[in-house]
């Protein structure tokens, strides 16, 4: 025993001392790619949240809606994107640069994705809906996502033609069953 420490003391070779977790191998592209989401992400729900906390209620994802946008404000006939910088080519923006590898590959990629996106925009507008995008990076700025709030909050909100009849007239409380 004594030996042992005299030569950790005298500068013998000192062992390495071993991880107790054995470093992951790194991600393949595939791996890395399969993990990125198109729904519910990190942006998109810091706006959700921010505009559901300023009384703004929509509904999401809507499938019969042209490029299936984020948040769909059916009342005020609005609909939001929120963008990757990076997936939609946010011109001008430090997150947006085509890497470095196959450069001419994404650089068709993105350019589809940028092409789609003016498409669906015009197919929208020309169906009368309002569209507005909020880029990743405006996102951390709290102000920006007050003004879009403020700004959902001042359109007009459209009422049904028909209203909906309602049970608190009724002296029976029974609303309109059996009458026309």
């Amino acid at each position: 025993m004594a030996a042992r420490s005299d030569q950790s003391c005298s500068g013998g070779k000192r062992r390495k001392r071993q991880s107790r977790k054995p470093k992951d191998a790194p991600l393949t592209r595939s791996e890395n790619m399969s993990r990125i989401r198109g729904k519910d992400t990190k942006p998109e729900m810091t706006v959700r949240r921010a505009l559901w906390a300023a009384g703004l209620r929509y509904r999401l994802h809507d499938k019969r809606l042209p490029g299936n946008p984020d948040l769909v404000f059916p009342g005020r006939r609005t609909v939001v994107f929120v963008h990757g910088c990076f997936w939609h080519c946010h011109e001008g923006c430090s997150n947006f640069r085509i890497p470095k590898t196959r450069t001419d590959w994404w650089a068709v990629k993105l350019a589809r994705n940028k092409a789609r996106d003016t498409e669906v925009r015009a197919k929208l507008e020309a169906e009368g809906w309002r569209v507005m995008v909020i880029w990743e990076c405006e996102v951390a700025d709290e102000d920006r996502l007050v003004a879009v709030a403020s700004e959902l909050k001042s359109l007009r909100v459209r009422w049904r033609s028909s209203p909906r009849r309602s049970t608190l007239g009724t002296a029976s409380g029974q609303g309109n069953k059996g009458r026309p």
